[in-house]
């Protein structure tokens, strides 16, 4: 899948990744800890934590994405 890439192009991108991978889990806590406090409200601690499961989501695709590319 990565094949076309030199290997400066595909650092770049691991970097990429990476950085995607943090600021994803990084919204994932934060929606989950927003989640933890919403007393009064089921229907937004519900939104908030399916946007955590999003986030949970995609930044497996990104590991996955990431682990290919070193792969190759």
């Amino acid at each position: 899948m990565f094949d076309g890439m030199n290997d400066d192009e595909k650092e770049k991108l691991e970097e990429v990744l990476k950085h995607s991978i943090e600021t994803e889990e990084d919204l994932m806590r934060t929606y989950l800890i927003s989640a933890e406090r919403v007393q009064d409200d089921d229907e937004l601690k519900e939104r908030l934590e399916n946007f955590a499961q999003g986030n949970a989501k995609r930044t497996k695709q990104l590991i996955d994405e990431l682990k290919e590319l070193k792969e190759d």
